[in-house]
């Protein structure tokens, strides 16, 4: 106890003088520490905006806390509403940029808006009495300082208190004068639980603040927006969207476990972060959806509401909080003190499962007991996924208690005769008896390894240590089993460092990392190989899967020839890292097995019954071919209602071939079956009319022969499902081209990036009236997962007219279980001004972005630009091939900024010449002129800045 009191005044002493802490090393976090125990424990936090211009804004400190408390603010309403959450911390945004850089505390430092009631130790005593911790947001931004028309920052003032010039406006000068209020806050809060951090400040890191904070607060922690920081607890990745399902908020994060991280969103789904006088609605599918998914990957979901000046929720938001305050309580134990499964924690496959489910697990890491979230419900009444080894013995739905039926076979649990749905998230609590059938003491070698990161952590059983390739693709992994063994599968976990499709965030270029195209081989000796399988992995969360039915051999190698991830993105671009591979010899089998297994029906013909592994019975049907005297007849295939359904094959080929089925004695349908193993079932899907009752199906193939496993009948996809496809058409951005006559070059590439299977696939653009196109549609008859579709055109337009402004669109159409889709592109072409000679866009595919990455804007020429310009001297724009005669010419920069910029623009790789810039918002162009000399033919120009963020670019033009 002495010498905690000593520990004590030690602390106090070095804060009431604000005093430097010597450090002789700069620290580093570690990524586990007992600090975090509280937040690893938690599912969630409630982020509140709330400062001088929550609405109706106040320009006055003074009449803003009046009337805060004239409102009847309180504390424990706030903490009341995190606790209907199940949140177990507040995150409390005052002191922040577009809020007025109010601090809802009596600051003894001159700068900005203080109150002088104490709201935030208020807060805090409010919420220790309740269990829910206080996190201060700090902000690192003095960009939005008279964003109001009025300075809400008083450099004047904070100068004559630390006897200095200091100007509050400047990122060198806030720092200094936040970097104060850091310690104030320290001083006097010793049960505030750390800061949530809005990116770094220069001042701050150079001055080693987050260290200190580590030395004089050990317990508190440290969050960090989009960023990770080593030296933060928390990454908290912000307002993700455009995923699909669009609440799986995890497929658009960046951050491996253990690390522990955040998703920061909105809960309205319009408005700003902060109150803005509108009673916004609450999507309640899409925030439970966000709440589930996050906690199956162990990130906290830090939701933000938008209390008004008096504290009180918008009517909407409240009510939401009172549905989860009745919703979270009957499924507690699946959501809180547990882990996502299927990565470093165990368990089973979370992702899509069978008739368009989709869900996550989460694991008790102390008893095992896992828990099947079912957010989106199966076309279906059962659920078919992935075991992951483990045997399961009992299987209880959660808010009901009823006991369910549940088979397990090839790899695969199936819980089966679902009537009940919880409308946002049926939950299964699953009782195992651990995983079982994997090889152990198997060595991994790889043919490139980046220093540091080799190929035996790939089977060293640690998701804290990984294998890095290198960057070098195809790259091979030869996993040797110590002598000659049966081998059924591999499991692998990839490492959770990108998200799982293209996107953007705050203009940043991302995509995914993971396995796209492999190659399985297998040997002996280690020298000669024989084919095991090929094919394409998704790009999806958790453990994935290769099946490669009955393998004896001692050695495995994977080539992976090819990752997801384009090289738009270079920082995840041929990024391959993997945590661990299992190689699996045998699956947990239970005695039941499937209601619709192709070994129950009826066969007439050559058909048989074989052993396979991989099949849900471990059994199949084979000798399908030559013709209908070759069949397999289901005549109990019931449903409750007569329509449409879609009919699902689970066949086994070595080779492409074709399946018919025949429903109730009517004509046959064909469908194409692709070449894989004859010992492995993959999904075929024909959509088939059923009558109410029961139906006779009866499959048979008329090509080279197949076996077929089982079949399932489920629901059509919604009309409104479109399959995920990555369409890039080039050239890319508004083409700005000459007078009369002229031709544009075309290409366009569809990828299919979903686990579904299209047919009938044609991709071609369509040309205005006038406009002649040459080059035939690209068609192919079926694609599945990764399959690609290409295609080159030139269009031309009329002779004798200038272009004007036309859109050339490119449309890729095909049918999903024989309804039509499209997704479509285009190429916008516009004559440019008279008074130009060139005009290229920021966003154009001519050019060269380097880390940059392009945003949308709506009021920029093309409705992008190019953001994250400057930095570093990779954080530039090159404008190649600038075709004019020689000479001098007025550069006209178009360009968008908040506050005073610079490029450094350099002609040919001459010396780069400084263009000032400013302006007030990020979404209003200016233009500005320089000018510059060319030569004849090919010229480049490049924008960029070394040291510091520059402008975004919205176009360039030459006259």
């Amino acid at each position: 106890m002495a010498l905690r009191r000593l520990c004590v005044a030690v602390v106090a002493a070095l804060l009431a003088g604000l005093v430097t802490v010597a450090l002789p090393v700069a620290a580093q976090a570690e990524v586990q520490h007992p600090r975090q125990e509280w937040l690893r424990k938690s599912t969630a936090g409630l982020f509140l905006h709330w400062g001088m211009f929550t609405a109706p804004k106040h320009l006055n400190c003074a009449e803003w806390e009046r009337d805060v408390t004239g409102g009847g603010w309180t504390p424990d309403y706030w903490i009341d509403e995190a606790r209907k959450l199940g949140a177990s911390y507040v995150v409390l945004a005052t002191f922040h940029s577009r809020l007025g850089y109010a601090r809802p505390w009596p600051s003894k430092i001159p700068g900005s808006c203080a109150t002088q009631r104490d709201l935030l130790g208020e807060l805090v005593k409010a919420g220790k009495a309740k269990d829910v911790k206080v996190i201060l947001y700090m902000t690192d931004d003095p960009q939005w300082h008279s964003e109001q028309g009025v300075q809400m920052l008083d450099s004047a003032a904070y100068s004559a208190h630390k006897g200095e010039t200091v100007d509050l406006t400047t990122r060198e000068g806030f720092g200094k004068y936040s970097y104060d209020l850091f310690f104030e806050v320290m001083k006097n809060y010793d049960d505030l639980a750390g800061f949530w951090i809005d990116n770094d400040n220069e001042y701050w890191e150079r001055n080693k603040l987050y260290e200190q904070i580590r030395q004089l607060r050990p317990t508190w922690l440290l969050s960090n927006n989009n960023e990770d920081t080593p030296i933060m607890d928390t990454v908290s990745n912000e307002q993700k969207t455009g995923m699909f399902p669009s609440y799986d908020y995890p497929a658009a994060t960046f951050t491996p476990m253990p690390r522990l991280s955040e998703a920061c969103y909105k809960l309205p789904n319009t408005g700003d972060w902060w109150y803005d006088g509108g009673n916004h609605a609450v999507d309640t599918r899409l925030n439970t959806g966000r709440y589930i998914t996050n906690a199956g990957s162990s990130i906290k979901s830090l939701m933000a509401e938008t209390p008004m000046v008096n504290g009180r929720m918008p009517a909407q938001q409240e009510a939401y909080n009172n549905f989860m305050s009745t919703w979270v309580p009957p499924i507690r134990e699946s959501i809180q003190g547990v882990e996502g499964a299927g990565y470093m924690y165990g368990g089973m496959q979370p992702g899509f499962w069978n008739d368009g489910a989709h869900g996550v697990i989460t694991i008790n890491p102390a008893t095992g007991k896992q828990y099947v979230h079912v957010v989106t419900r199966p076309r279906a009444d059962f659920v078919r996924l992935r075991d992951n080894g483990y045997r399961v013995t009992g299987v209880k739905d959660l808010r009901t208690g009823e006991r369910m039926r549940f088979s397990q076979s090839a790899g695969h649990l199936t819980i089966e005769g679902i009537t009940k749905w919880d409308e946002y998230d049926t939950v299964f609590a699953v009782e195992t008896s651990g995983r079982q059938g994997f090889h152990t003491g198997v060595k991994a070698f790889a043919t490139s390894s980046k220093d540091g990161f080799p190929a035996s952590n790939l089977t060293d059983g640690s998701f804290e240590k990984y294998w890095d390739a290198g960057a070098a693709q195809p790259v091979s992994i030869s996993l040797d089993l110590g002598r000659r063994k049966e081998a059924s599968f591999l499991a692998i976990n990839q490492r959770e460092s990108s998200p799982t499709h293209a996107r953007v965030s705050f203009g940043r270029p991302e995509d995914s990392s993971r396995i796209k195209d492999y190659q399985l081989t297998a040997s002996d000796d280690g020298r000669n190989w024989w084919h095991v399988r090929s094919g394409a992995l998704p790009s999806a969360r958790g453990t994935q899967f290769i099946d490669i039915g009955s393998t004896n051999a001692r050695w495995l190698r994977l080539t992976v020839l090819g990752t997801w991830g384009g090289p738009q993105a270079p920082v995840y671009f041929k990024e391959l890292k993997i945590d661990e591979i299992r190689v699996g010899h045998s699956y947990p089998r239970s005695l039941s097995g499937g209601a619709l297994e192709a070994e129950n029906a009826s066969r007439s013909g050559a058909v048989r019954v074989e052993p396979c592994e991989a099949c849900s019975g471990a059994r199949q049907v084979t000798g399908l071919g030559g013709g209908e005297r070759n069949a397999v007849t289901y005549r109990d295939v019931s449903v409750a209602t007569a329509g449409t359904y879609n009919l699902q094959l689970s066949l086994t080929s070595a080779a492409a071939s074709s399946v018919s089925v025949s429903v109730n004695g009517a004509a046959p349908v064909a469908v194409a079956v692709p070449a894989d193993r004859s010992d492995v079932p993959d999904p075929t899907s024909i959509a088939v009319p059923l009558n109410a009752g029961r139906n006779t199906v009866r499959v048979f193939g008329t090509g080279k022969a197949l076996g077929l496993d089982r079949i399932s009948v489920g629901g059509l996809p919604p009309s409104n499902y479109t399959p995920k496809t990555t369409l890039t058409v080039q050239p890319h951005g508004v083409q700005w081209v000459a007078p009369g006559q002229q031709s544009v070059k075309i290409t366009a590439r569809l990828r299919l990036d979903a686990d579904d299977q299209i047919d009938n696939v044609s991709l071609a653009p369509v040309v205005p009236a006038g406009w002649t196109l040459t080059g035939a549609p690209a068609v192919r008859s079926s694609m599945r997962l990764a399959g690609v579709l290409e295609g080159v055109w030139t269009a031309v337009s009329p002779a004798g007219q200038d272009v004007g402004s036309v859109s050339i669109p490119v449309t890729a159409s095909f049918q999903l279980l024989g309804s039509d889709r499209k997704v479509s592109g285009a190429v916008p072409v516009r004559t440019r001004p008279a008074d130009r000679v060139f005009v290229r866009e920021a966003e154009d595919s001519a050019n060269s972005f380097g880390s940059t990455g392009l945003t949308g804007c709506g009021a920029c020429s093309g409705g992008e630009k190019v953001r994250n310009i400057g930095g570093g001297p990779d954080a530039s724009v090159t404008f190649p091939n600038i075709n004019v005669p020689a000479g001098t010419y007025r550069l006209f920069i178009q360009f968008t900024v908040n506050g005073p910029r610079s490029y450094f623009v350099s002609v040919n790789g001459g010396a780069p010449v400084e263009v000032k810039l400013n302006g007030v918002g990020n979404n209003t162009p200016y233009v500005a002129e320089i000018p510059v000399t060319l030569n004849a033919g090919p010229n480049t120009i490049k924008f960029g800045n070394d040291g510091a963020g520059a402008p975004d670019l919205d176009q360039i033009a030459l006259g």
